[in-house]
């Protein structure tokens, strides 16, 4: 169903006609499934249906502008575009809308999303890039409205990188940078701040987007009027438009339902993003939503009968029709012969779709029914097993669910019998859920990546010590002189080297692209990080202080660390993201809310490493990895005294693995970042008083010690205290959840395990308000003593 793009101008009149036909035959084809598609959510079949109803045309008029190379960053209505760029078709619709786990059916999410979610294929099976150049690209689309938004924009500035940028090795991810990111977003999410600083970014940086807004009036059930002043984005975003003093958007205004305007100003939009590097703003108005927002309610509730009139009149796909007939490209009769056809090419697909997501089901259904037979017949509970399987017999069409649940039941009625009654069934749950997880558990990390192995510091003997930060600028001036695709940017990260120096000097031997000055907008330094690792860089996007994550972390958290796992493996984002935290006095630059974050980005990794030599070493591993991670500096470290190693480029810190940094008998202490030095010092303080801790450090926290290294400490010293500056309930629980209920430390405990966190605010301005609101040597070594005390009171009598 590919729409080519092709003009009346340069093609014959027999050969425009056919492609205006097969236009319209995949407007009629969107919307036929759309229709077919509510029934079947309202029939019971599929959960939920959002469909592109309304949007056919101008969807049709961007594919024909769209690329090879190119890249989309959408809005979860544009099925029309992805069957016009023949990336989906009426089967793959069909699939999305119930869910089928098979990749094969349903490329899009494998089913982990809910329908009208879209993405392309960039990575080949065992994780590497397909060639990007050579086919249209569609980015995962996520929920969350403007959430697309950040991500354009780093889709869009890898072209600038790709253009200006010499060495990096550019075979499978761009020509020249010609290519354009196209994002496509509802009228009511323009609204939403993550739309506001895209659009301000995206014209600062001048790049290839091209951003439509499909505007239908309505945001739900809610009119433009309490949405969007004067009830018109492209009026009130007038002082974007560029002109020949200054640079700015190309700002096109289009009616939604005008075939040919839609076309030109699509083709007008291209050539100015591809050839000038400056982003276009298309406002495609007048258009309709012809079944409302969504399944879940009728749009007859909240539009007046004039605008209902107005929707049947102005629906693009009648208007379309008409200017068929009107220019004579078919007649009536034509396109009554051909919509009839559609139909019945819909409602096949619908039903091989339908069979190919219920028939595996089904077999699985008549698979244990006949095990169960089997084994009732010599269970001690014949007839609830019987029953079991008669019930599920009687389920018609049967999910996953249903058959599983039956099995899990069944097994509750052979504990009596024999155990070796009960093994084939016990198999079969196993083999069952095996499968279960690969549907739905699988990738959320990047799946079979070699493990990295550790390559410790070496010092020479007259070793220099040096501020922690000339190790972390030297080791970053080995990365981007080594490795032309990797690049850094964020607030203060370029002219002045980032506030703590790490980056001194860099952009003036690097130039301003790869270590480069961004405005105050975390949202959206992290949507460029995004994009441009989609496209195979390997950005390094810098939020300046653990706090300021705050404006990022729906990003990472919807879009980032979901995208391995939305896709099932088939794209990926590498990004790292640099910060810094832990200790800094003051409630807004406490940089302490890890237990939050923690639960809100599973799907990166998390890193807090105690030193800057422990975070070069993470910056090497991860840049030999695919997965994107968090890592956290310490902000007081980087002016204490660290020794510089000889082999800062080949240092490797090992992910996901512990280490001990102090050997003890007595009692293990586990904690990370700034606070493990605050350990170590009171670790050394006991043994003035007979005890002797063992220190550990996680180093980190997203995977967490995979060798469960933890547990085998505590079953020396069957004692554990985790330290932390969080809050009471944040990654303090978190480790200690792992560890008792993970590694089952439990087991070897002598004393109740317990956490030292921070107060439950925040720490107060100043050294006493760090003080008095985070754990301090004092602290932990009274709550260690206390311990003690328990365990041995005439040797350890009570201190306060």
């Amino acid at each position: 169903m590919q729409s080519e793009t092709q003009t009346k101008d340069s093609i014959s009149f027999e050969d425009f006609k056919a492609q205006v036909l097969g236009d319209y035959r995949i407007a009629v084809t969107s919307r036929e499934c759309s229709l077919l598609g509510r029934r079947e959510v309202l029939t019971g079949k599929a959960k939920f249906g959002i469909f592109g109803d309304g949007k056919e045309v101008p969807q049709l008029a961007m594919a024909k502008a769209f690329k090879n190379g190119d890249f989309r960053s959408g809005y979860y209505r544009d099925q029309t575009f992805m069957m016009a760029i023949n990336e989906l078709n009426i089967e793959q619709f069909f699939a999305g809308l119930y869910a089928d786990s098979n990749i094969e059916n349903e490329p899009m999410s494998a089913g982990r999303q809910m329908g009208g979610h879209f993405s392309t294929h960039s990575l080949n099976e065992d994780g590497s890039w397909k060639n990007l150049i050579q086919q249209k690209n569609s980015s995962a689309d996520i929920s969350p409205t403007a959430g697309q938004m950040p991500r354009l924009l780093g889709l869009a500035q890898a072209s600038k990188i790709y253009r200006n940028v010499e060495g990096i090795d550019a075979d499978k991810f761009s020509k020249d940078g010609n290519e354009v990111a196209w994002g496509t977003i509802g009228n009511a999410s323009t609204s939403e701040g993550h739309f506001w600083e895209t659009l301000n970014a995206a014209g600062v940086l001048q790049v290839p987007m091209v951003l439509s807004v499909w505007d239908d009036e309505y945001g739900i059930s809610v009119h433009a009027r309490h949405q969007t002043t004067k009830e018109n984005i492209s009026e009130i975003v007038k002082g974007f438009q560029r002109d020949e003093d200054n640079k700015g958007y190309e700002i096109i205004k289009v009616n939604g339902w005008d075939y040919v305007a839609l076309v030109e100003a699509y083709e007008k939009a291209a050539t100015i993003a591809r050839k000038d590097h400056s982003p276009v703003l298309i406002h495609v108005k007048e258009l309709t939503q012809p079944q409302g927002h969504s399944t879940s309610g009728s749009h007859e509730r909240y539009k007046s009968e004039q605008r209902l009139n107005w929707e049947r009149e102005y629906d693009c796909n009648v208007k379309f029709r008409e200017w068929i007939i009107s220019n004579d490209f078919a007649t009536d009769e034509d396109l009554e012969n051909l919509e009839k056809e559609i139909k019945k090419e819909v409602r096949e697909g619908k039903r091989k779709a339908w069979e190919n997501y219920s028939n595996p089901m089904k077999e699985k259904q008549k698979e244990l029914i006949k095990l169960l037979a089997e084994i009732s017949k010599s269970s001690q509970k014949k007839n609830e097993i019987v029953s079991l399987a008669k019930d599920l017999k009687g389920i018609k069409e049967p999910l996953k669910k249903d058959v599983f649940s039956t099995a899990r039941k069944s097994l509750r009625f052979l504990v009596q019998d024999e155990p070796s009654l009960k093994q084939e069934l016990l198999d079969w749950i196993n083999t069952y859920e095996d499968q279960a997880k690969d549907d739905y558990s699988s990738h959320l990390y990047i799946e079979n990546q070699a493990d990295i192995e550790e390559v410790k510091p070496q010092y020479a003997e007259e070793a220099q010590e040096v501020d922690g930060r000339i190790i972390l600028r030297d080791n970053f001036d080995h990365i981007f002189g080594n490795k032309p695709e990797t690049l850094i940017f964020g607030e203060d990260s370029g002219e002045i080297g980032d506030v703590n120096q790490g980056l001194e000097g860099l952009q003036k031997k690097y130039g301003k692209l790869r270590v480069a000055d961004v405005g105050i907008r975390e949202a959206t330094i992290l949507g460029q990080g995004i994009g441009m690792s989609m496209r195979g860089l390997r950005p390094i996007a810098e939020i300046q202080y653990l706090d300021y994550l705050m404006y990022a972390l729906q990003g990472i958290s919807d879009d980032l660390s979901t995208l391995q796992y939305r896709t099932k493996g088939k794209q990926k984002a590498p990004l790292i993201i640099r910060t810094r935290g832990h200790r800094l006095e003051g409630i807004w630059h406490s940089g302490s809310q890890m237990g939050g974050i923690l639960n809100l980005v599973r799907g990166i990794y998390v890193l807090v490493p105690r030193n800057m030599t422990k975070a070069a070493g993470f910056y090497n591993t991860l840049l030999e990895q695919d997965t994107p991670a968090l890592l956290v500096e310490c902000l007081n470290g980087y002016r204490l005294k660290e020794k510089m190693p000889e082999n800062l480029a080949e240092i490797r810190t090992p992910i996901g693995k512990v280490e001990t940094v102090k050997e003890g008998k007595d009692i293990t202490l586990v904690s990370y970042g700034s606070t493990l030095r605050i350990v170590e010092q009171t670790a050394r303080e006991l043994e003035d008083f007979g005890i002797n801790a063992e220190v550990i450090d996680v180093q980190s926290l997203l995977p967490f010690d995979l060798n469960h290294d933890i547990v085998k400490s505590v079953e020396k010293t069957n004692r554990l205290l985790v330290i932390d500056e969080d809050v009471p309930g944040g990654a303090s629980a978190f480790i200690l959840d792992k560890v008792l209920n993970e590694q089952n430390a439990y087991r070897f405990l002598d004393s109740k395990p317990d956490t030292l966190t921070a107060k439950e605010h925040r720490p107060a301005y100043g050294t006493d308000g760090d003080y008095f609101s985070k754990p301090s040597s004092d602290d932990i070594f009274e709550k260690i003593y206390s311990i003690f005390h328990e365990v041995n009171p005439e040797k350890y009598p009570k201190l306060r």
